[in-house]
């Protein structure tokens, strides 16, 4: 079995697969997304799709699509924000486990991608990285058991490619954002591989990726430089970088504002208001989510 083959099995298995235990991605589960830290994250979403929206003429219906969904909480945030093209907002969440569809609230939800062609922004936010990959050793080998863990390696991501490949075909116009721990096969090469191929359980770092499968997440860094060969991103940004770029300190002023005016009665509005620093210094830290990388394509319209 291939080590793909396995990273399948173990991830997405209907019956034992790791995402089939609906705690992957929600507070008191293995891990936490940016989306899962509280509602800034999306607030700062919404504040991109405006952008693009403005940009690509205000379309409507503007689809924007979450791409390993999950339990749809990026949706939910965004719609909390309520961004300036909600009238003309078809959200769609794509999750390929039955128990992550089951907690969508909203939007539409589907286990697949549309056909499209669809106007709007496409977001894959730790997604990749979950996509079963291949294993090669130094002299070409194709790896199908468990290597020693000072052995350099170097990964194939073609399903993270064929992703993108894509989710670029169906925009008319639009924008792919994908967010996630990145870096370049050269790099991951040079290092054995558990630095980069890693897993998690309850928060922590898990045990290698073929000790008990279904019980733990299996995530490897992204390539970079395998997306750029599907098509060159037109932007590429730091996490914390990218958050900036959308105005997330404003939001931050705006909740600190809240929380000066409203402290005394203790109202819901300024708690909120005061939780978005709290929320902003976890999505901006370097050495945790703001050290991300957010990379951009860009797909004009026709003609």
């Amino acid at each position: 079995m291939t080590f793909a083959e396995f990273m399948e099995r173990a991830l997405y298995d209907p019956e034992r697969g790791f995402y089939e235990s609906g705690q992957a991605g929600r507070r008191g589960g293995h891990f936490i997304t940016s989306p899962e830290v509280g509602p800034l994250f999306g607030a700062v979403v919404g504040r991109m799709m405006d952008r693009r929206w403005g940009e690509t003429g205000r379309p409507d219906p503007f689809t924007v699509i979450d791409a390993g969904a999950g339990p749809g909480t990026l949706a939910r945030t965004v719609a909390k924000a309520e961004p300036l093209c909600t009238p003309a907002l078809r959200w769609t969440n794509i999750e390929r486990s039955a128990a992550g569809r089951a907690a969508h609230t909203v939007g539409e939800s589907r286990a697949d991608m549309p056909l499209g062609p669809i106007n709007g922004v496409i977001v894959a936010n730790e997604l990749l990285d979950n996509l079963p990959l291949r294993l090669f050793d130094p002299d070409g080998h194709e790896v199908v058991n468990r290597p020693n863990p000072e052995t350099r390696l170097a990964p194939r991501q073609d399903q993270a490619c064929a992703w993108l490949a894509q989710a670029l075909s169906i925009l008319n116009q639009g924008t792919v954002v994908v967010i996630d721990y990145m870096s370049t096969t050269e790099e991951m090469a040079s290092r054995p591989w558990p630095e980069w191929l890693r897993t998690y359980r309850g928060h922590e770092r898990g045990d290698d990726p073929w000790t008990a499968p279904g019980t733990q997440d299996i995530t490897c860094e992204v390539a970079l430089d395998q997306l750029a060969a599907v098509c060159p991103p037109t932007r590429v940004f730091a996490q914390a970088e990218w958050l900036q770029e959308h105005g997330i300190e404003e939001l931050v002023a705006e909740g600190i504002d809240a929380w000066r005016a409203g402290a005394a009665q203790g109202d819901l509005v300024a708690i909120a208001g005061r939780s978005r620093a709290i929320e902003a210094e976890a999505l901006l830290d370097p050495a945790g989510l703001g050290g991300f990388t957010v990379a951009e394509w860009d797909v004009p319209a026709p003609g």
